[in-house]
């Protein structure tokens, strides 16, 4: 599966190393070396994924997350030193689809890349999968959209992949764990509350008042359920 792979690193001989894997890989990859030149190259070609190192010059890599969400569902494999949990979920909270700690193999990375671009990459043989309604919410799996009551709602990959769990069964109750399936890609750093970024991530988007959520119910005890309409 060849891609488009953009990488912002500002690590020559790291960012040189990651191109020659992911060049071996297939991919078409260009590099840059900090925040701002990253988000030059996102508006004039926009890459099929985005490789992010988050201690980057001008701009770091969690603002060119937070900066990218606001119109682009790229994928983000976002890479960093810092190693702790809470470090790892506001980046899965700013946007990120996956996120691997420093030191990593590059040949993990390569891994993780596929394992994205399996994730968000529709194949050609696929059957049409016909749009999910529920209620006014509406969610297209072919044209990786969404609207409420009409309105375009941009969902990064990992956002999408949840919100078509629960609209493909309206109203089950899922559990954390039966969520955390549908992301794959994830490494041993990521609990379950992933998924509660995810789903706080979501209602932020989908409910008139994400503090009194109407669609995204939380099933005490259990996990979280799509209202049924």
């Amino acid at each position: 599966m060849n891609a488009n792979v953009l990488v912002a690193e500002d690590d020559p001989k790291q960012a040189e190393l990651l191109r020659r894997y992911l060049e071996h890989e297939g991919h078409r990859v260009s590099v840059v070396h900090d925040g701002r030149a990253a988000l030059d190259e996102i508006r004039h070609r926009p890459p099929d994924l985005l490789v992010l190192d988050v201690m980057m010059p001008r701009v770091d890599g969690l603002d060119v997350c937070r900066i990218l969400r606001r119109d682009s569902d790229v994928p983000v494999l976002m890479v960093t030193a810092r190693s702790t949990e809470d470090d790892l979920l506001l980046g899965l909270d700013l946007g990120a689809d996956d996120y691997l700690t420093k030191p990593y193999s590059p040949r993990e990375l390569a891994a993780r890349v596929r394992t994205l671009l399996r994730r968000t990459r529709s194949a050609p043989a696929r059957p049409v999968a016909p749009p999910l309604r529920v209620g006014d919410l509406l969610l297209d799996p072919v044209r990786h959209e969404v609207t409420v009551a009409g309105r375009p709602v941009v969902c990064t990959p990992g956002e999408f992949a949840l919100l078509s769990a629960f609209a493909a069964e309206p109203g089950r109750a899922f559990s954390r764990d039966q969520l955390l399936r549908r992301l794959h890609g994830l490494d041993s750093y990521v609990t379950a509350r992933t998924v509660d970024v995810h789903v706080m991530n979501l209602r932020r988007k989908i409910e008139t008042d994400p503090r009194r959520p109407a669609r995204l119910l939380t099933v005490y005890g259990i996990g979280y359920k799509l209202a049924d309409g």
